[in-house]
């Protein structure tokens, strides 16, 4: 069995608890995010490993990091790694729809697939799920909550100077 450690941090999104896999991030879930693994499977209580996550997302959230340089380790199927590789693609600021991205991967049609794979992504904000929205614009379907995907997308769009903070039809 691998070893795993955990630690939480606090956010401007609510307590984030990171987890490291043999020092590879593994996890990152916001509290009573939708697919949350119980909390025995994220191993003893440590920093080690998880301190370097810690930085960049204070420098995500403080506006200073675009792009994150963690090595990840995230389980999953081959399909959802395709997309997750995909997510990571879209720029900071910036969103897609589910259908376009299914798309980019060369999977027209493949809409919905692409949005049960982006709600199983074990490594959110680094890994930029909530950058994914409905063709019609509106937030459509995140795990951490649409107030939370509202709150990301804003920060990137207010520190990317894309057009001030995101609107979105409700």
């Amino acid at each position: 069995m691998t070893s795993r450690n955990h630690m939480e941090v606090d956010s401007p999104v609510g307590p984030l608890t990171l987890v490291a896999e043999e020092g590879a991030l593994c996890g990152l879930y916001m509290q009573l995010q939708r697919h949350r693994p119980d909390d025995g499977r994220f191993g003893s209580p440590a920093p080690e490993g998880l301190e370097v996550v810690a930085e960049q997302l204070g420098e995500y959230f403080a506006g200073e990091r675009r792009d994150f340089d963690l090595t990840l380790r995230a389980a999953g199927s081959a399909f959802q790694h395709e997309v997750w590789t995909a997510l990571r693609q879209i720029p900071y600021g910036e969103t897609e729809s589910y259908g376009d991205l299914a798309a980019r991967i060369g999977r027209p049609g493949a809409a919905r697939a692409v949005g049960l794979a982006n709600g199983r992504n074990p490594i959110s904000i680094v890994v930029p799920c909530h950058r994914v929205i409905g063709a019609d614009g509106r937030l459509a379907g995140y795990g951490g909550g649409s107030e939370r995907k509202r709150a990301l997308l804003d920060l990137e769009r207010t520190t990317a100077g894309t057009g001030g903070p995101a609107l979105f039809v409700r």
